[in-house]
Formats: C-alpha cells, sequence, structure tokens
C-alpha cells in the first residue's frame, strides 16, 4: 500500500486521503515525482514567521513549496484546450496548475476562499478527461490549524469559508474531481515550528 509506504514524517505529520488509488498510479507510474513530493513535504515546516505576517498574493507557506518543486523541474502550466464540434474548434480555457511535472498536477490551497477548490477538482476533472494528467494533487491545511491561528491573532484571516480540509473532502466525495485520480495532503499542527 503507497499510503502506508510514505516516510513516516510524512505519515505523522501530514492528513492523507485519496481517490481512485492515486497514490499506488504515482508511487509505479511517476516515481520521480513521488519522490519529488515525498522529499518536499518532509523538509517542510509550518513557520510561525508564515502565518504570522500576510501574505499577499501568494502565501509563504505556497511560495516555498512552489519553489521547491520548480527546483526540480515542475513548472506553473497552464494548458491551451478546445472542443471540436463538426469541424469546429470552441476554446475551453483552463485554470493554471500551480505545480505541473510529466502528467502530475499539483495545487496548494492554503489560505483561498472555498470555491478554489471546486475550481481546481474540475480542473483535474477536465484535464484528466483531455488525457493531459494522470493524478491530480492538492496540498491544504488541516482544520486543526485554526486553534494557532486563533493564538497568534490570525483567526479571523484563516476563517470557515477559507481552504482547509473540512471542506475539501465533501466536494471530493462528492464527485468534484471526476474520474481524476487525486491525492490530499493535509499538513497538521504538528508542523508548526515557532523557531523560523
Amino acid at each position: 500500500m503507497p499510503l502506508a509506504a510514505l516516510p513516516p514524517i510524512i505519515l505523522a505529520n501530514y492528513e492523507l486521503h485519496e481517490w481512485r488509488h492515486a497514490s499506488a498510479i504515482l508511487e509505479r507510474d511517476f516515481p520521480t515525482e513521488w519522490d519529488d513530493i515525498c522529499d518536499v513535504l518532509s523538509r517542510f515546516r509550518l513557520c510561525q514567521s508564515f502565518i504570522a505576517s500576510g501574505g499577499g498574493n501568494k502565501s509563504r507557506v505556497s511560495n516555498w513549496i512552489d519553489t521547491e518543486l520548480y527546483a526540480r523541474h515542475w513548472v506553473e502550466k497552464k494548458f491551451d484546450t478546445s472542443v471540436l464540434i463538426d469541424g469546429r474548434s470552441f476554446d475551453s480555457p483552463t485554470h493554471a496548475v500551480d505545480c505541473y511535472k510529466n502528467r502530475v498536477a499539483l495545487e496548494i490551497e492554503w489560505n483561498n476562499k472555498d470555491p478554489f477548490f471546486d475550481r481546481d477538482l474540475n480542473n483535474f476533472r477536465l484535464l484528466f478527461d483531455l488525457r493531459v494528467i494522470s493524478v491530480g494533487v492538492i496540498i491544504t491545511r488541516c482544520d486543526s490549524l485554526q486553534a494557532i491561528f486563533a493564538q497568534l491573532g490570525r483567526g479571523s484571516s484563516y476563517g470557515a469559508s477559507t481552504t482547509h480540509m473540512s471542506k475539501l473532502l465533501p466536494k471530493i466525495e462528492g464527485g468534484g474531481g471526476g474520474g481524476c485520480p487525486v491525492l490530499v495532503f493535509g499538513i497538521k499542527d504538528t508542523l508548526y515550528d515557532t523557531n523560523c
């Protein structure tokens, strides 16, 4: 079982969920991408400084993970897609994927409005149906982090209508990703580090 085979540091520090055998597909068919994700998440720490100040356009959490994956040749990727009907082409634009490499799409949803999950899952569904991606990965935060945010006086910035695990799971279980295999990592409070 690939999830059980994840490094102990990931098993201890992330809430894990998968649909349609996503981890088995990653481990067997995309071992380099699987190793990239495992290595980056094993080294990630939720620094107090990432939370204490506002993030602007991109949170410091997302920036750290993106930067580490980009160094391993992942890229932000927008696909130009269209549908052909009776010889007529209709544009079918997709949202850019945060990190993409070799048919694996990865989105980081740290503190956006929760409809961003719908956008990501719909994008995964469409790109999977078009045979562009084989697996979608979402990294988000666990609900238990809310106590830390409140302690730092940032609780209102991470409200109930923002992206966190309990907002994501019903969307996936309700079929939001269609047939696309999806793997979810939830950042737990055990990764919180007051020394950085």
